[in-house]
């Protein structure tokens, strides 16, 4: 149970660099767009926190419930679940991650140096995607890929701790469509995880995905439904903090 959530849906927003038709594009042009296309970078950076809540379906655990996200900038992160009974909260305080088990009356435990470090990428908001260099995060281009008989532009993203992302954006329309990577599975062992967002709605400037479908090994693990978004709600970071 400690694992069974590593796959949160998080930190989907960070894309830079192109090869797509329409040659020439420059990774700085590309990342132009993708920020234009969340409403800005003007607007992005009135952001400071945002809420999102909904209902997930874990197809591989026949398992549903729903969930709250907290994310404020720049890297704190919560997701509290409701899964067939059960209360479980994750989340990273800008230097650890915690967790409840509910194996053990909801007892509030650390997370493993892998599992923090797992959470604190997914923690990343705003200020990544718009100042990487501030935190060590850079780009490779990849060439195109053709997905469903559509080309995507393809995105190689590196976090300071060398983590890869790969990421799969829309050339229409610049929003993310695939994110695929490395991360801890239900055995503690890496799988390979990918998230595929769709359903995007508007959401004061910005466009967030409402949808998200999340594929481990090739196989389905779970469905994610966004239906309600948040932004300004003035967290406060005692939300975020581990309190025993």
């Amino acid at each position: 149970m400690k694992k069974l959530f590593a796959w949160t849906l998080a930190a989907v927003l960070l894309v830079s660099l192109a090869a797509l038709p329409g040659y020439g594009q420059t990774a700085q042009d590309v990342l132009k767009k993708i920020i234009d296309a969340q409403g800005g970078r003007k607007y992005l950076e009135t952001i400071i926190d945002s809420t999102s809540s909904g209902t997930m379906e874990l197809t591989a655990m026949g398992m549903s419930g729903t969930f709250t996200t907290y994310q404020k900038e720049p890297n704190k992160l919560r997701m509290d679940m409701d899964i067939m009974g059960m209360t479980i909260t994750q989340a990273y305080d800008g230097q650890k991650g915690w967790f409840t088990n509910p194996q053990n009356g909801n007892a509030v435990e650390e997370m493993s140096e892998a599992q923090s470090k797992q959470f604190a990428r997914q923690a990343m908001g705003n200020d990544y995607l718009l100042n990487p260099q501030k935190y060590g995060v850079t780009y490779t281009l990849k060439p195109a890929v053709k997905l469903e008989n559509k080309d995507y532009i393809v995105l190689e993203q590196t976090t300071a701790d060398g983590q890869k992302i790969t990421l799969y954006i829309d050339p229409s329309t610049y929003l993310t469509y695939k994110v695929e990577l490395m991360t801890l599975g239900q055995a503690g062992t890496d799988v390979k995880m990918e998230v595929y967002s769709s359903d995007y709605k508007k959401i004061g400037q910005s466009l967030v995905p409402h949808f998200q479908r999340i594929v481990q090994d090739g196989a389905e693990f779970g469905k994610m439904v966004v239906t309600k978004v948040t932004f300004n709600d003035k967290l406060e970071d005692s939300l975020f903090a581990m309190n025993k």
